[in-house]
């Protein structure tokens, strides 16, 4: 699986977020119901100051390696934080290793995170995001970028 090094300024992102573990399998279920509650009540909609209009899924938070439990916060990048009913990440400006898959939002996301597990990269566990840029119509053929925080 194919990676360029970047490196990044800061980014506000402002969502919801809750505590899940890849253990069992977890984290799919509980990164989709997620994904689920952000999309089914609303709450991208909600979200002021928006900079992008891009989706994020974030990990930050880890307890360890990805083996670990974490924090994973559906949100989006926005020019200020500190907004009523939402919580507000900074992700840390720096280098990352960034991952771009065209495919469907679910399957392909899943099994980039299989191969980026399987590599040796030089993590930083500190935060780590999917951007989806909506680009297309057809579900299955989504721009999705995977961006791992690096030492």
């Amino acid at each position: 699986m194919n990676y360029e090094i970047v490196t990044l300024e800061a980014i506000t992102v402002v969502g919801k977020s809750i505590v899940t573990t890849n253990e069992n399998g977890q984290s799919m279920y509980d990164i989709g119901a997620m994904w689920q509650q952000f999309i089914s009540e609303g709450l991208f909609e909600r979200i002021e100051d928006q900079t992008t209009g891009k989706g994020i899924g974030l990990y930050t938070d880890y307890e360890g390696d990805f083996t670990k439990p974490y924090r994973f916060m559906c949100g989006v990048a926005v020019s200020k934080g500190g907004q009523n009913d939402f919580e507000t990440r900074t992700i840390a400006g720096g280098k990352y290793a960034k991952f771009t898959i065209i495919g469907d939002a679910v399957e392909s996301v899943g099994k980039a995170w299989q191969d980026i597990w399987a590599m040796d990269l030089d993590r930083k566990y500190a935060y780590d995001f999917e951007l989806y840029h909506n680009d297309n119509e057809d579900m299955s053929q989504q721009t999705i970028e995977i961006y791992i925080s690096l030492n």
